[in-house]
């Protein structure tokens, strides 16, 4: 789920869940069909990571995913596959973990918005720049 995480994202001046919808509107067969809709749905459609990370790769906001943190700029976007198989996303911030010169990333996992150093915490399955 996007949550907070898409609110940091707003607040830098792009409107993710306008973004996916007027996209989805367009190009509606291009996106995962996993939840039986038939048609775009605002309300939802910009908090499910399969979506994002369509529309991330339509814009051609894909860097390639390693396994070093130092490849991680803030402002990017990470998606993960959590060790339950669900799917996460998170932005890398400019704050660095205390102790590393890994940066913490911002992420809500039903908790609430966290500032953690998780980066290398779960699989990572997607590495969008939004800002090239």
């Amino acid at each position: 789920m996007c949550g907070r995480d898409c609110q940091g994202i707003r607040n830098a001046g792009v409107d993710l869940q306008k973004e996916v919808h007027e996209d989805m509107a367009r190009h509606f067969a291009a996106y995962p069909a996993k939840w039986g809709a038939r048609k775009p749905d605002s309300n939802i459609d910009h908090r499910r990571v399969p979506n994002l990370m369509t529309l991330f790769e339509r814009r051609a906001r894909s860097v390639p995913i390693t396994g070093k943190p130092s490849d991680y700029n803030p402002g990017d976007v990470v998606a993960w596959e959590l060790d339950n198989h669900l799917l996460h996303i998170g932005l890398v911030t400019d704050a660095v973990a205390s102790g590393t010169p890994n940066y913490l990333v911002v992420h809500n996992i039903g908790a609430g918005a966290k500032i953690e150093d998780v980066l290398m915490a779960w699989k990572i399955i997607g590495h969008y720049r939004m800002w090239k």
